[in-house]
């Protein structure tokens, strides 16, 4: 696969996964935080906010790794 198809296509997958998360964090954060306490809200957005890391590194790593040598 050329360099810039790979570079494009994990620039699209990292701005719908950050897109997609946040709008799936905040329908949770409304359906299910309305009458908890502010520790509770705070914590779900702490990790909630550091959790979306985990699959955009997979995308990265996918993207910095070398394509096979032709031999």
């Amino acid at each position: 696969m050329p360099i810039r198809l790979k570079k494009l296509i994990g620039t699209v997958l990292l701005v719908a996964l950050v897109i997609i998360y946040a709008l799936v964090a905040s329908i949770i954060a409304v359906a299910q935080l309305s009458q908890s306490s502010p520790l509770v809200h705070f914590l779900f957005f702490l990790f909630s906010g550091l959790f979306w890391v985990l699959p955009a590194m997979g995308i990265i790593k996918w993207l910095i790794l070398e394509p096979p040598p032709k031999g």
